[in-house]
């Protein structure tokens, strides 16, 4: 494992400690280890996603301290919780099935030591074997996902070859590791996949939430009728971000930007959600790639997925030792408003 060994400077996630995947003691007692997967060779339009590990690690105006306090949620996450960075996963783009099997054990790895493994990519590809990696420890079959993404990522044979971005989906259903029953996918839309993919999903028992059903029955509805699937029958979620799950407005630097998604303020108040009221076991950031942004928009809201999910996280913990639940509706400082006194004449 290294930190950014060819896409980037020796820098661990906002400033948090580092540990080792080869050294178990390095990492035992973490509550979360953040792995890079800097691979982009499984895109089908714009590569660059594998200098999406190094952007993330470093998109932030505040200092790089190990601190993030949460205004909503009032927790710090990099304090509150022990996270790690175990640097990035050595990864080659001319040799998916090799890149595929060590991110799968570096993952494995991290869960089965009882942290939770949250992964930077890379393209999509990489959420094979993430997940693949989790469900080896919590069991096949034990674990749903949650999977934000503008496309289905359910092909079969694309360009040739059963790997890449396109069909990491259908993989994991495919390898057991994961029940279609249990797949949550929320933000579809455009123009692929054609009907014979989507017979062999809805074959499989997915649930597809697309643009157009969100916009009409609101997200917060369909996120909760997800969480109820998501939750039966399982032991824990895996959330999988792909990036482009919002408009190309909010997040311009990403391989296959399409019109019409979620706004960054949507994708981040889910996140946040799903992580609070749900068992997440694993996470991935994907798709994110710095060559196409501007202003670096799609890194800085890459990181604050992974602050928010964070949050989340330590929030759900705190609560689970004897906290306060998190009431959404709470005014940030609840003293009473003041009222200007009267003036004569006026």
């Amino acid at each position: 494992m290294r930190y950014g060994p060819m896409f980037g400077p020796d820098i661990t996630f906002l400033g948090v400690p580092r540990c080792d995947l080869g050294d178990p003691e390095s990492f035992a007692g973490a509550d979360i280890v953040i792995v890079g997967a800097p691979f982009d060779g499984g895109t089908s339009n714009r590569p660059g996603a594998r200098f999406g590990p190094a952007a993330l690690r470093q998109a932030c105006y505040l200092p790089h301290d190990g601190s993030r306090p949460s205004l909503a949620l009032r927790v710090d996450p990099l304090r509150d919780l022990t996270v790690l960075d175990a640097g990035d996963v050595e990864c080659y783009s001319g040799d998916i099935e090799t890149s595929i099997a060590a991110i799968e054990q570096a993952v494995y790895t991290i869960a089965a030591s009882g942290a939770t493994p949250l992964v930077l990519g890379g393209d999509h590809t990489v959420a094979l074997p993430d997940a693949r990696g989790v469900a080896r420890h919590h069991g096949f079959g034990r674990v749903s996902m949650i999977h934000f993404d503008a496309h289905a990522d359910t092909g079969n044979i694309e360009f040739g070859h059963l790997y890449g971005h396109g069909q990491p989906m259908r993989r994991l259903i495919e390898s057991g590791a994961l029940r279609g029953d249990r797949f949550l996918q929320i933000g579809l839309r455009g123009y692929w996949p054609g009907p014979e993919t989507l017979d062999w999903m809805a074959g499989q028992r997915m649930r597809s939430y697309e643009m157009t059903e969100i916009v009409e029955r609101g997200l917060t509805e369909c996120l909760t009728e997800a969480f109820a699937i998501a939750t039966d029958e399982c032991d824990g979620v895996f959330l999988s971000v792909d990036i482009d799950v919002c408009d190309p407005g909010h997040a311009p630097g990403t391989g296959t930007p399409e019109p019409g998604g979620l706004s960054a303020r949507q994708l981040l108040d889910a996140v946040r959600r799903i992580c609070y009221e749900l068992p997440v076991v694993g996470m991935d950031v994907v798709e994110v790639a710095p060559p196409y942004d501007h202003a670096d928009i799609t890194a800085y809201l890459g990181n604050r997925v992974v602050l928010e999910a964070l949050s989340g996280i330590a929030r759900r913990r705190a609560v689970a030792s004897g906290g306060e639940p998190w009431d959404p509706r709470a005014p940030l400082l609840s003293g009473r408003r003041t009222v200007p006194p009267t003036v004569p004449g006026l």
